[in-house]
């Protein structure tokens, strides 16, 4: 019997306090605190965002985590793809996934990203100032960073590829030695009891193929709302337009005009798996930095998840998996969680189509 879409959720656990963003941001501090004090910045330009139905919650709480994943099953979306944080070692924001896995709830499938990139502000007009730098220290640390994951790759509701937990890495060409370390966690992997792990590159389409790297499968990047296809990768300047820059206005960009630059189906295969951004604005994060994509809708966010779910039909069921950027990604306007505005218009399009 053919296997429905898997639709899986990208998800933010920095809705708690930690002390590395009391000692950067101010006590306290966590996605909220942007979210909240959001303005508009132009004429027509929606902030704040202001949760619904979930409110302000804290992923410390277990109902909160629960109500979550209620909303997302009750909407079709499969599970959730939790951020995962590991400095040589150092990990943060991993409690509320550290919870779900041991506390065995809720019984709703995961997977994990690796968000291996270096932790600066440029987020809040200080790009030079490093937070927590990524590094690579070697095969001892990466059998450590396995070691640390296998309890959750082992776990029944770890989603899997023919077997093998799926697991994302955000920056794949940043790996110093991609294949040698792939193929080392395929071999402990197999050690463990696992039929191996499926690598999934999060990545766009260049010159750069993960696929010869050891990697099973390409996903575009989450942030790709930043750059369309094959734009030089300094992010925003292939966009912002003089007046923008001499009203010191954030990049605003047209959600349907957007689409149509990001609409490149033709590398979907087997080991392709698209993913639907369905808004995005992190001018809580950026102010004039940020970029927006104005006037998205539910409407046309049903037409880009139908391209997408049609692009994975013919894959095998295990591989009929569509990304969605992004369950709770509130500083970037970009939640799929209810709002004041829409309620819960994006999800029930959504539920419409899987």
């Amino acid at each position: 019997m053919p296997q429905k879409i898997k639709a899986i959720a990208y998800y933010l656990p920095q809705f708690h306090p930690i002390p590395e963003n009391d000692a950067w941001w101010g006590k306290g501090f966590t996605e909220w605190t942007n979210t909240a004090k959001a303005k508009p910045l132009f004429r027509g330009h929606y902030q704040p965002h202001v949760p619904a139905d979930l409110g302000f919650y804290d992923l410390r709480v277990p109902e909160s985590r629960a109500a979550q994943a209620e909303m997302a099953r009750e909407y079709g979306v499969y599970g959730f793809c939790y951020y995962h944080y590991w400095f040589a070692g150092k990990r943060v924001i991993e409690r509320p996934f550290n919870e779900v896995l041991q506390s065995k709830e809720p019984d709703f499938p995961f997977c994990l990203c690796w968000a291996n990139q270096t932790w600066t502000g440029i987020w809040h007009g200080a790009p030079n100032r490093i937070l927590i730098e990524q590094t690579y220290p070697g095969l001892s640390d990466h059998r450590r960073h396995f070691e640390t994951l296998l309890p959750a790759f082992l776990d029944h509701r770890y989603i899997r590829v023919e077997g093998k937990p799926i697991f994302f890495i955000f920056k794949p060409d940043e790996l110093p030695e991609p294949r040698m370390t792939l193929d080392f966690w395929q071999n402990m992997a197999v050690k463990a009891g696992l039929p191996g792990i499926h690598f999934v590159a999060i990545s766009g389409v260049g010159k750069w193929n993960p696929l010869n790297y050891g990697f099973d499968a390409i996903s575009p990047p989450p942030n790709w709302v930043l750059r369309p296809w094959g734009s030089p990768r300094e992010p925003l300047k292939w966009l912002k337009n003089k007046y923008e820059r001499a009203r010191g206005l954030p990049t605003i960009q047209s959600y349907e005009k957007w689409l149509r630059t990001q609409k490149k189906y033709d590398e979907i295969s087997p080991n392709y798996y698209p993913c639907v951004t369905h808004a995005w604005d992190n001018t809580p994060r950026s102010g004039k930095n940020g970029f927006v994509l104005k006037n998205s809708s539910p409407e046309l966010f049903k037409r880009a998840l139908e391209d997408a779910v049609k692009s994975v039909q013919k894959n095998p069921n295990d591989k009929k998996i569509v990304m969605l950027k992004s369950w709770n990604e509130w500083a970037e306007g970009n939640h799929l969680e209810p709002d004041i505005k829409y309620g819960d218009k994006y999800l029930l399009e959504l539920q419409k189509i899987l």
